[in-house]
């Protein structure tokens, strides 16, 4: 038999494991070998291709805290899948003020009760192109300054004084909350959004951060309503990271990263 034959056997034997199988096995892979299956052959990718399988719920079950994955942080998460994808992109806990830790559940950091201090943490992953969007929940007091955006690996994590840290550099872009003004290279930029009598964030509100890699855009939105665009000309091919900065005692943020935004 020559080698033509051999690699039609093997796919043809790849194709006649049970579906229940493949997922178990699957389910001991990591993500980049999965992604290699994937390419196998049909069959693996149409397994692959359903996100709420036992793969990507067993996945689920060895990274994420039952904890989590019985509450209501991910539930505008509706697959398995999405749900991994999440936690791959949460909170990093090696990227972030020595004043903030990641709680055990992977999404929600908490800023430890430090006096004069502004602490910042990112995301794991940063992104350069396509489209990301990202929610994020504040779920304890604000304080003075509450600011969340992007910013670049060269922007602090932490400062003296109760300042807008996110914002305070030409390495990220800032929305604080508390009074609605966007803040970039240490400048106020105008208030935001737009709108007459814009109600003031309600802490456990669902924010939803909108990065557009192709437009250079940053916007937000809030209760499903589009904000509008709040920054313009963000840096080329240069990797952005879901950011905040805070200054309250023990507040905790949550940040839940969606995908590609609904709208495509």
């Amino acid at each position: 038999m020559n080698t033509y034959d051999n690699d039609i056997s093997h796919y043809a034997i790849a194709e006649l494991v049970p579906d229940h199988f493949l997922e178990n096995i699957f389910s001991y892979l990591n993500l980049r070998d999965l992604k290699n299956c994937a390419l196998v052959c049909k069959t693996w990718l149409r397994i692959l291709s359903d996100e709420n399988n036992d793969v990507w719920r067993l996945h689920c079950v060895k990274r994420l805290a039952e904890e989590v994955m019985k509450s209501d942080l991910l539930s505008n998460l509706a697959t398995y899948k999405s749900k991994l994808r999440a936690f791959y992109h949460a909170w990093s806990p090696y990227d972030c003020s020595r004043n903030i830790y990641i709680k055990p559940n992977g999404f929600t950091l908490h800023r430890n009760p430090v006096a004069q201090s502004t602490d910042a943490c990112r995301g794991k992953i940063g992104f350069y192109r396509g489209r990301h969007s990202w929610e994020v929940i504040w779920e304890g007091p604000l304080g003075t300054v509450a600011v969340i955006g992007v910013s670049t690996k060269e922007a602090p994590l932490q400062c003296q004084g109760y300042v807008g840290l996110l914002g305070s550099d030409d390495h990220s872009w800032g929305w604080n909350l508390v009074d609605n003004q966007l803040i970039h290279n240490g400048d106020t930029h105008g208030r935001y959004p737009i709108l007459n009598n814009c109600p003031k964030y309600q802490v456990g509100e669902r924010i939803r951060v909108i990065l557009d890699c192709e437009g250079h855009t940053l916007s937000f939105e809030r209760n499903h309503e589009f904000l509008g665009v709040a920054f313009r000309g963000l840096p080329y091919k240069k990797k952005l990271y879901p950011t905040v900065s805070a200054v309250y005692g023990n507040t905790e943020v949550s940040m839940i990263y969606l995908g590609v935004p609904a709208d495509g």
